[in-house]
């Protein structure tokens, strides 16, 4: 309950402030779409790709991209009209459609199939163990949010429990973590890419697990449009997701160093050598979901997920909030 009242605040702020506000539908014979990410990380990598390698441009889409800075604001840009499509985690959905809106968001095309963040510790350990993690504290992120409870899903398989014999910081902001850590805070801390090889290479912790494998496949990060936009819009959604599928592919027949220079421009802060560490941990991991449609069985997952957190007492029917018709007619005119 807690999560959807941060969710509708955060909707009643960006209705006010967007109120007044137009958006453009075309720029020259491009059609728009406004985009709202709720972080920039390279473990979206398809949707930049999509963005820099010209992908968009072939299906005549120009992307009008911002950053929410966490999904609760993302949601929220979607639900005022401030974003046409978001691109964050399936629990906001969730949480979301349990809240009954009158204008839903629809789950579209699924981007990421498994937790991307990866597990950073203070010293080296050569034969890491989940085991080694007992009694010791871990900067988790926001509670409810995809990354807390996937660690936590991780360490539950692993006999750890929070605040039994392992403990789960969750007072530190998502964007706030790495330099809570970097200032003394917790024994381990999980980090998206590239930031995690970054702060590795720095010299300033050891990276020794990746979350995601530990907890297995489950939604992670998905694109979600207002029913009443995916109505209306579906032959754009479906070019849109054609981009996607493209630069999905790209990613998967190219070398990683030429990948890495693609995405360059996404990332102008980042060196070519932690972009390219990134896409390798990521292809290592096998982040990405080469069929954007999301099963029945992974949706349940995330479900078995949230309520393993403590974060959902009822559950959303597949149906009501996933719809995979633009993600399978994208994928047939890709791949055939």
């Amino acid at each position: 309950m807690k999560k959807l009242i941060a969710i509708l605040i955060s909707f009643s702020i960006l209705a006010a402030l967007t109120a007044c506000g137009g958006k453009k539908e075309k720029t020259g014979n491009k059609d728009v779409i406004y985009v709202n990410e709720v972080t920039h990380s390279i473990f979206y990598a398809p949707f930049y790709v999509a963005i820099e390698g010209g992908y968009f441009d072939e299906e005549g889409i120009e992307i009008d991209l911002t950053n929410g800075g966490g999904s609760d604001a993302s949601m929220a840009a979607l639900l005022s009209g401030g974003a046409d499509v978001a691109l964050l985690g399936p629990e906001t959905g969730i949480y979301t459609t349990l809240g009954e809106p009158t204008d839903a968001p629809v789950i579209f095309a699924q981007l990421t199939k498994r937790d991307g963040s990866f597990l950073i510790g203070r010293t080296k350990e050569e034969n890491f163990d989940w085991k080694n993690l007992e009694n010791k504290e871990i900067i988790a992120g926001r509670k409810g949010g995809s990354p807390a409870m996937s660690l936590e899903y991780a360490l539950n398989k692993n006999g750890l429990y929070n605040k039994q014999n392992v403990t789960l910081n969750f007072d530190v902001q998502f964007n706030l973590t790495v330099a809570a850590f970097e200032a003394g805070t917790g024994d381990y801390v999980t980090m998206f890419e590239p930031t995690a090889s970054e702060f590795v290479r720095a010299g300033k912790g050891y990276m020794v697990a990746a979350v995601g494998e530990q907890s297995g496949e489950v939604p992670f990060t998905c694109f979600m449009a207002k029913r009443s936009y995916f109505d209306g819009k579906q032959e754009l959604l479906e070019r849109f997701t054609a981009a996607l599928y493209k630069a999905i592919r790209y990613i998967d027949e190219t070398d990683v160093n030429e990948v890495a220079q693609t995405l360059m421009k996404a990332f102008p802060t980042a060196t070519i050598t932690s972009v390219t560490d990134a896409l390798n941990s990521y292809k290592r991991i096998d982040a990405w979901q080469k069929d954007m449609q999301m099963t029945t069985e992974a949706f349940t997952r995330l479900q078995d997920v949230m309520e393993n957190a403590g974060e959902l007492t009822e559950r959303v029917e597949y149906d009501k909030l996933v719809d995979n018709g633009i993600a399978e007619r994208a994928y047939k005119k890709v791949f055939g």
